[in-house]
């Protein structure tokens, strides 16, 4: 159980706070609500280029790292197609600090040509070093407009090209930041050696005065129901074969992403799963299998990736997945497996009740989705999920017509 209290700043940033003080630390861990669904298609790649520029200084802070050091903390963030999430862990002691630098940057991040080309050099570095040099580097940047026709999940987070980031002007960048980085569009969770009064006053004296914007309306187009098959081969500079099949699935917040979570789990989590045992272990086809969800905010998608042994042909590979898909469609997953996925799940939930930063991170981010204490919720609602549950679900997303296949050869 984690507990919280909850304020509203007047400028409508939201705050959590955990009070643990079994730790000396504490952890500040801001989510805006932007990731690289909300870029304009000629311009993507900017949620991520923002998240760089954001520690580029502020007006007022020239060097946001360090500061932090100075006081014991570290930093980091990330960028998806949903959100961009950034933190700081540090001595509870030195509390404010973390407070004086996420509010400067918030109100105040220096824009300028020097700092934007350095951090367009950066990004464009990892774009090719990530995404174009690496093998296999580039599978999602081919899969990505396969499978999405409308959404804007079409595009990678890195971006969809190159050019994209490579002529972002500064007046487009600090556009983007004028609408998704103020208070309303902010959710702030502070947990650790800290009380709800406390953070309050920090709250208020930091944060209090920065001016509220309206919190941006998103308005995206809904990906149509995919209703045929889709396939595509590539060939590329790669040690081995790769095969990649794909299916449109719940969104986060449907009850139908916790039974497609689970039969991620079933198929492939640990050297006991279904993929692993019959098609890598016994059968011997693949050298490697996985198979996940991607839990998207939107509909996302549920994903099947392996590298097929040496002299196993594409076609045997593909029909051996197939044949473990079809299983889940027309038979009910034993008792004491349903069990088993059930209680890994149950273990990983309470691991992450012992990390600070997974408190906050999962606080704010069910605070996005809705409310907060659902995250007290969430293992009852993988319990709750019945082996006819799974079945259904398996025959409701594992559907040729819902599919996308992409072969990814070596040379």
């Amino acid at each position: 159980m984690v507990s919280y209290n909850r304020f509203t700043l007047d400028n409508g940033l939201c705050v959590l706070v955990h009070e643990d003080f079994t730790t000396p630390m504490a952890v500040v861990n801001i989510l805006y609500d932007v990731g690289a669904r909300d870029e304009n298609p000629g311009q993507t790649g900017f949620a991520h280029l923002f998240e760089h520029l954001m520690f580029g200084g502020s007006v007022n802070i020239p060097s946001y790292d360090e500061p932090l050091q100075r006081v014991g903390g570290e930093n980091n963030a990330f960028t998806s197609n949903d959100i961009t999430n950034y933190y700081i862990t540090l001595p509870a002691v030195n509390l404010e600090t973390a407070f004086w630098l996420e509010s400067d940057r918030m109100l105040s991040l220096a824009f300028s040509e020097k700092s934007l080309e350095v951090q367009k050099n950066v990004v464009c570095e990892e774009f090719k070093q990530r995404y174009l040099n690496q093998p296999y580097g580039d599978v999602w940047l081919k899969l990505r407009p396969l499978v999405y026709k409308k959404h804007p999940y079409r595009w990678a987070t890195i971006g969809k090209e190159l050019s994209h980031i490579e002529n972002a002007k500064i007046e487009d960048v600090k556009a983007f930041f004028k609408k998704f980085y103020n208070p309303a569009n902010a959710i702030m969770v502070v947990g650790g050696a800290v009380t709800t009064a406390e953070v309050k006053e920090l709250a208020d004296k930091w944060f209090g005065s920065i001016p509220s914007s309206p919190k941006p309306v998103r308005d995206l187009p809904a990906e149509p129901q995919q209703t045929v098959e889709q396939r595509e081969v590539i060939k590329a500079d790669v040690p081995l074969n790769a095969i990649y099949t794909v299916f449109h699935s719940p969104a986060r917040n449907d009850q139908g992403h916790y039974e497609a979570d689970l039969i991620s789990d079933i198929l492939s989590r640990g050297n006991a799963s279904r993929l692993h045992v019959s098609l890598v272990k016994n059968k011997k086809l693949f050298s490697e299998i996985a198979a996940h969800s991607t839990g998207s905010l939107d509909p996302g998608l549920f994903i099947i990736e392996g590298k097929p042994v040496k002299g196993v042909s594409m076609e045997d590979a593909e029909a051996a997945i197939w044949e473990e898909i079809n299983k889940l469609k027309n038979e009910l997953v034993p008792a004491d497996e349903l069990t088993k996925v059930k209680n890994k799940v149950e273990s990983t939930m309470v691991f992450s009740e012992m990390s600070l930063l997974d408190k906050a991170m999962n606080l704010a981010m069910f605070e996005l989705l809705g409310n907060a204490s659902d995250l007290n919720k969430e293992t009852g609602r993988y319990l709750q999920v019945s082996a006819q549950d799974i079945k259904d679900r398996a025959n409701s997303v594992f559907r040729k017509e819902n599919s996308t296949t992409l072969y990814y050869l070596a040379n």
